[in-house]
C-alpha cells in the first residue's frame, strides 16, 4: 500500500469511450471511494469525473459523442458525486490521456465548471486528481507504439492510478516486471474486485 499521511481531496477521472456507459463502470467509482475511506481515512474522495473519448477516437463502432455524453449524463443522474465532463468530446481532436490529465488538473485548481463535484474545504487538504483503470489499461502500458514513457510517468508519478482488478488479471505481477511501473509501485493503488464481469475500460 503507497505511504500517504497527507490529508488530501481526491478526484477520481475515468477516461475512456463509454460506448456504452455500463453499471461496471459506475462501480468502479465506489469500488475506488470505498478503497480511500479504509486504506487513507485522512483522504476524502470528493467527486468523480466521467470523461468520454473524442469522436476521433480510432475506435470501431464508436458512436457519436453527444450520444455518449447523453447516457453518461443518465448513468449518473442519482449520483450526488460522480459527474459527466464534456471537455474532452469538445476539443479539436482526440486528446492523448496525460494531457486530459494536465487540464483536468488545471481546471479543478482553478475553476467552477458544472461537471465538478462540490470540492470541499481547503483544510480537508489539496485537491488531488487522479487516473481511475482498470487493470487492462495498466497493462496496456507495454504495448510499443501505444504509449509514451513520458507520459506514464507523468500520469503514474505525478497524479497517481486506482487500478480495478478485473477477472485473471494480476497487476501486482505485472508491476514487479516492468522496471517503470516498480519504480513507481507506490503511486498505483490496487483495488480488488471480487464480482466477476467481463466489461472493458479504454485508454
Amino acid at each position: 500500500m503507497p505511504p500517504s499521511s497527507q490529508c488530501q481531496r481526491i478526484v477520481l477521472l475515468a477516461c475512456g469511450s463509454f460506448n456504452p456507459p455500463t453499471i461496471m463502470h459506475l462501480r468502479m467509482f465506489e469500488l475506488a471511494r470505498d478503497y480511500f475511506r479504509k486504506e487513507y481515512p485522512t483522504s476524502i474522495v470528493v467527486g468523480g469525473v466521467i470523461s468520454p473519448t473524442h469522436d476521433s477516437y480510432q475506435k470501431k463502432s464508436l458512436i457519436h459523442s453527444s450520444h455518449r455524453l447523453e447516457m453518461s449524463r443518465r448513468s449518473t443522474i442519482c449520483s450526488s458525486w460522480i459527474k459527466v465532463s464534456d471537455w474532452e468530446a469538445r476539443q479539436n481532436e482526440w486528446t492523448r490521456t496525460r494531457m486530459v490529465m494536465d487540464n483536468y488538473s488545471d481546471i479543478v485548481q482553478t475553476s467552477s465548471v458544472d461537471w465538478l463535484p462540490t470540492p470541499g474545504s481547503s483544510d480537508q487538504g489539496p485537491i488531488i486528481l487522479k487516473l481511475l483503470c482498470g487493470a487492462d489499461l495498466l497493462e496496456s502500458f507495454s504495448v510499443p507504439g501505444l504509449w509514451k514513457t513520458d507520459d506514464i510517468l507523468r500520469i503514474v508519478q505525478d497524479y497517481g492510478i486506482v487500478v480495478i482488478t478485473r477477472e485473471g488479471s494480476n497487476p501486482e505481477e505485472y508491476i514487479q516486471n516492468s522496471s517503470t511501473l516498480r519504480e513507481l509501485a507506490e503511486h498505483i493503488h490496487i483495488v480488488q474486485d471480487w464480482i466477476s464481469n467481463d466489461g472493458k475500460n479504454e485508454k
